[in-house]
């Protein structure tokens, strides 16, 4: 599978989440995320511009269902996102009503294994109950609390190469990754790259970050994209 590089927009307003899109196309992005932030600030609406203003470009909306499963997808869906996010940590008929929709309307899913006792066990979890990616993920607060207490960041790249031998569908690693460490993300056999907070985003404030973003991006994308195939195992 070739890499793909996905920007997410956790930003809370949809004009700036638009223009940064717009901007993220240019440089060489693949696929857009509607963020947690942009979806709480902007819901629906944010999707639907976004699916308005890019009607061919692959929008995933990080919903992290974690109950009311299928209406959820099936509402992100029809605003025109092709990719939703559901928890490991949900209950199993949340993660199997989510597939079914996902299969009805025509979109893939993702499983998001974040905050999971056994992070693998998750991530193969999720691909039993039919999820198409896997996104592998320490959280913000996570990462945060634990640096506070003056204990080494986790890091997903921790356990990626355990999480990429453990499953057959693609994987994404989230959370706290540097700009070295999310260009290496296809050496550990995980294809999809997302860039976000706090490659291109204020961590702190979800706003864009000062600088050139743009030629940073280019330079970012080309880097990736130029990795060539990523192997996946046979399904």
């Amino acid at each position: 599978m070739k890499p793909i590089v996905q920007i997410s927009l956790d930003l809370t307003n949809i004009d700036e989440a638009l223009e940064t899109a717009s901007m993220a196309l240019r440089a060489g992005v693949d696929w857009l995320e509607a963020g947690t932030p942009l979806i709480l600030a902007e819901g629906l609406h944010g999707v639907k511009k976004l699916r308005e203003a890019f009607p061919k470009v692959p929008i995933v909306a990080d919903l992290k269902t974690m109950d009311g499963g299928y209406l959820e997808a099936e509402m992100m869906a029809m605003a025109g996102a092709t990719h939703v996010v559901v928890m490991a940590r949900a209950h199993e008929e949340t993660i199997r009503v989510v597939v079914q929709a996902g299969k009805d309307y025509g979109i893939k899913v993702m499983g998001d294994n974040l905050g999971c006792p056994d992070m693998v066990k998750g991530a193969k979890w999720l691909e039993t109950l039919g999820c198409d990616f896997i996104v592998h993920h320490i959280g913000y607060d996570e990462r945060r609390g634990i640096a506070a207490r003056g204990l080494p960041m986790p890091s997903p790249l921790d356990q990626l190469r355990e999480i990429v031998d453990a499953v057959k569908v693609p994987v994404q690693a989230v959370g706290g990754l540097t700009l070295e460490q999310a260009i290496r993300c296809p050496e550990f056999g995980a294809p999809l790259v997302v860039l976000g907070a706090p490659l291109t985003i204020d961590a702190d404030a979800f706003k864009t970050a000062d600088g050139d973003l743009e030629s940073s991006l280019r330079l970012i994308c080309d880097k990736i994209h130029a990795y060539g195939e990523v192997p996946l195992k046979s399904r």
